[in-house]
């Protein structure tokens, strides 16, 4: 009824052909008596012509642009001159006959559509049916649209069996607030949605689910990043049973390079580094290290431990060897300096050049001697023309300034290509900390540690690892995952080195333990984050961007004026009261 084609679909074939088109009206330009509409769907352009026809230019003229309309018209070439080759249709345009309305703009655009033009992030939100009309907006949801179905694909082809688990569940202590939701028929009772399927997939091994998978939506009520959305966010969610580390490796490994491998033309790398958790830490100050940065922390505290000079002294001294910097101007290193000190909250940033003869020239090269010079170059590998830069902190914070001015180092001295993606696995991770002379789970309690029950008996806790491994992309954290601790017995263990009994386990997380003692099988798995993925596929540097109605930093939509107050008849049905100071 409102179309015979698409608007990126007609080219030189259909010349001559009687052709019907709808869309929305992204221009219109008069050229004295011929106007031209180029006409927008989700699939491209076409340029409409009006014939030399009063009555036709002056219907048109009365249509505001982003109106929708049905045109008919007879397809022809464009002249040689006018062919536009940005567009799939450039080589052709329709030859108007008729045009009707079928749902008019009446009010001002808040913005334009579909340009260049910089719109603030909380007028683009509110009006997102309008910012989605962009083209690089369609393309983005396109892309995601493609990456789910061919994640899919992938998973089912190796065999695993994709289950939905609820959205209604209980609260559990998983790292971030819940969302809650109140019972009408239970008063005073909630249910959380699930900042992960994590205890279901569980349980799904258990009763039989051999390998399962699923496109599952998570719920966490954490603050805003660049890399993550507030509310809610999505993952391809896996566990095998019967699996090791080298099991999930192997599948999510083949998921991911070929999903980059389809939806990029940049270069992507097959391998995919394992680096201890602690060597990340050491090397790179990140447990998420971008890999496309050549550049590497060094550490060399014991070349300066008898030198006299206080801002080393009691220190841990971290360096990062700068290649080929011998040009950059001193407001380079003043600008890394201000740099540390304004971002990252250093006290300050000592740096030196390396002259020619090896010596040393810059704000602290006085306090180096001879011998200390040639032994740190020496070992460093730093050469005539190179720069370092030196970190000097106490153990908790050198890591993570090093890594901090390492990554911008990498921006500023433009190392980092941007035509590749490069994975790595973080693996090894220590299976408890300490805090405040407390010992505490570090990462995931229910990973299985390496070693089983007897590491947990016979070792001292900090030196325990666990089978708990990240993926990481170009610096972005792409999911965490683990072999599962399936022996109840290792699991109050685990638990009572870390101070809580048996009881904790019982009550915070009652069905995966009772299920536990009824014959698990070994088990692993992971979920990758898909808005990252797509993230990075769409070379985005905002989540937001490849979310279709996504919140605003402040965990709000928009939109839909979410979240937003309720009548007091829903309050009463579900027995909550509100007790809001203004």
């Amino acid at each position: 009824m409102y179309r015979t084609h698409t608007c990126g679909e007609i080219n030189k074939s259909d010349v001559g052909k009687k052709v019907q088109l709808a869309g929305w009206i992204q221009t219109t330009r008069d050229m004295g008596g011929i106007i031209f509409i180029d006409l927008r769907d989700q699939y491209g352009i076409t340029q409409i012509v009006s014939a030399d026809n009063v009555d036709l230019i002056n219907s048109i003229a009365k249509i505001p642009t982003e109106s929708t309309v049905t045109v008919t018209g007879t397809v022809k070439l464009r002249d040689e001159s006018t062919i536009n080759k940005n567009i799939k249709t450039g080589e052709v345009e329709v030859s108007l006959e008729t045009i009707e309305v079928l749902g008019k703009r009446t009010k001002n655009l808040p913005f334009e559509v579909n340009t260049d033009q910089e719109v603030r992030e909380d007028l683009r939100l509110q009006y997102r049916f309008l910012d989605l009309r962009s083209d690089k907006n369609i393309k983005n949801l396109i892309l995601r649209a493609n990456v789910i179905q061919f994640m899919r694909e992938q998973m089912i082809a190796q065999g695993f069996l994709e289950v939905q688990t609820p959205i209604l569940t209980s609260s559990s202590p998983e790292g971030a607030r819940d969302y809650l939701v109140p019972s009408r028929v239970h008063p005073g009772k909630f249910y959380a949605l699930p900042q992960a399927p994590q205890q279901f997939k569980q349980l799904l091994v258990t009763s039989g689910i051999d390998k399962y998978f699923q496109i599952a939506p998570c719920f966490r009520d954490e603050d805003s990043r660049a890399d993550r959305s507030p509310g809610e966010f999505y993952q391809l969610d896996m566990e095998m049973a019967f699996a090791t580390q080298e099991d999930v490796f192997s599948v999510i490994q083949k998921v991911m390079y070929n999903t980059f491998k389809k939806f990029t033309d940049k270069t992507v790398d097959e391998d995919f580094v394992r680096i201890p958790f602690k060597e990340a830490l050491e090397k790179y100050g990140s447990d998420k290290p971008d890999l496309r940065n050549p550049l590497i922390v060094q550490d060399v505290t014991h070349i300066f431990k008898n030198i006299d000079f206080n801002a080393f002294k009691g220190k841990i001294v971290k360096i990062i060897s700068t290649p080929n910097v011998k040009n950059e101007p001193r407001s380079f290193f003043d600008g890394m300096t201000e740099f540390a000190i304004s971002e990252c909250d250093a006290k300050g940033l000592a740096w030196l050049r390396v002259n020619d003869d090896r010596t040393l020239q810059g704000p602290i090269a006085k306090f180096i001697p001879d011998e200390q010079r040639e032994q740190l170059l020496t070992e460093t590998s730093t050469n005539a023309g190179d720069a370092i830069f030196f970190i000097a902190e106490d153990k908790k914070l050198v890591q993570k300034l090093a890594g901090q001015i390492r990554i911008e180092l990498g921006k500023r001295l433009n190392l980092i290509d941007k035509n590749i993606f490069k994975f790595c696995w973080i693996i090894d991770f220590p299976m408890y900390e300490e805090e405040d002379n407390k010992i505490q789970f570090c990462h995931n309690p229910f990973s299985m540690p390496q070693g089983g029950l007897k590491a947990l008996e016979e070792k001292y806790p900090l030196d325990v690892y666990a089978y708990q491994y990240d993926i990481v992309c170009n610096g972005i954290e792409l999911s965490s995952g683990a072999v599962r601790n399936h022996d109840p017995e290792i699991m109050v263990r685990a638990f009572e080195i870390a101070g809580y009994d048996k009881s904790v386990i019982e009550q915070k997380f009652p069905a995966l333990y009772n299920a536990f003692q009824y014959g698990a099988p070994p088990h692993a798995g992971i979920a990758p984050g898909i808005d990252r993925i797509v993230m990075l596929l769409a070379d985005s540097e905002n989540i937001r961007d490849i979310i279709a109605f996504p919140m605003n930093s402040k965990a709000q939509d928009l939109l839909m004026n979410a979240p937003s107050a309720v009548t007091e008849k829903q309050l009463k049905e579900i027995h909550i009261k509100l007790d809001v100071k203004e």
